[in-house]
């Protein structure tokens, strides 16, 4: 009796984060767009183990169009290099696609989407999900651990946790790193990165068990 073949591993359709991508650039789902230089759309691995989610592109980020390439995107790739993680396997998104301010003499301030602006995003969000299918998704403070998980989750008591969810196998919480840059001193912007750091460690660790 011949062997029976091996199952195929399913994969990815080629190309289909970047079809999603070009559907969001000309989102009209929500007013946010209608201030914002464009629509900013994820990046990194688009079959890597992990994928980190923000809130939503800051000032820089509206202009050069790639997430988390500002001064709270630097902090992060920094810790996750001393976590140990390699962005290689790394994908990188927001909850919110464009770009929430105010204007305060020549700057741009940003503002924090409310509920329905978010809603309206989360289709590209769940898209990018289940087109990536990452290991471990991890959301990065409030707005995005609200979007992924509901009003019950509380970066504050759950940090760090695995929580139980169908969005991948390994979900949970951590602080956004622009929290960390708003630390009022340097001893507290120092103790906070660390255990930022430590959660993702952490994270990382799970991932590789």
């Amino acid at each position: 009796m011949s062997k029976s073949k091996p199952a195929k591993k399913k994969t990815k359709p080629p190309g289909s984060l970047r079809r999603i991508k070009v559907e969001a650039e000309g989102c009209r789902r929500c007013p946010l767009w209608e201030h914002a230089t464009q629509t900013v759309f994820g990046s990194g691995s688009a079959n890597g183990p992990l994928m980190l989610v923000g809130e939503q592109p800051g000032d820089v980020e509206d202009r050069q169009g790639e997430p988390f390439v500002g001064p709270a995107g630097q902090l992060l790739r920094r810790a996750l290099g001393e976590a140990g993680i390699d962005m290689a396997g790394v994908y990188l998104t927001n909850a919110v696609k464009h770009f929430k301010w105010r204007p305060q003499g020549k700057r741009r301030l940003h503002e924090r989407p409310n509920h329905e602006e978010v809603m309206a995003c989360r289709l590209w969000l769940d898209m990018e999900i289940e087109t990536v299918r990452p290991a471990a998704v991890v959301a990065l403070g409030a707005t995005a651990a609200s979007a992924l998980l509901g009003p019950s989750v509380r970066v504050t008591k759950d940090r760090g946790r695995k929580l139980v969810s169908t969005l991948a196998p390994l979900v949970t919480v951590t602080v956004h790193p622009s929290s960390i840059l708003r630390s009022t001193d340097a001893a507290s912007r120092a103790r906070e990165y660390e255990q930022f750091v430590a959660d993702l460690r952490r994270i990382a660790g799970w991932v590789k068990s």
